[in-house]
């Protein structure tokens, strides 16, 4: 079970990464740092989609797991807060064309 556990976290920390190289880059040109490095994030960018939504299915698995072998209780917290970060990984890609131009007009 905390291998499972552990792939639910590592599977929402790579997530929540990938969807924050969409924002990054830009809050990095904010705060003074060159633009040419930036190429770096695209192919990144490109399967972004991808990891979020196998990071998703990975946390539905554990969550399976763990009701199956009755360990619900005792890690619905870790579980939470996977699917915390997944969740906020997920709002991070499907929004960041706005957060971009947030970040870009309002600072």
């Amino acid at each position: 079970m905390k291998n499972s556990l552990r792939l639910s976290y590592g599977s929402a920390l790579a997530s929540v990464g990938v969807s924050a190289c969409c924002i990054l880059p830009v809050v990095f040109i904010l705060l003074g740092m060159g633009g040419s490095w930036l190429a770096i994030f695209g192919k990144i960018a490109a399967v972004s989609f991808y990891v979020v939504a196998a990071s998703s299915l990975i946390i539905g698995l554990s969550y399976y797991l763990a009701l199956r072998r009755g360990a619900l209780g005792r890690l619905k917290w870790w579980l939470l807060g996977a699917t915390a970060q997944t969740g906020i990984a997920w709002i991070v890609v499907l929004y960041q064309d706005s957060i971009n131009n947030y970040l870009i007009s309002g600072l």
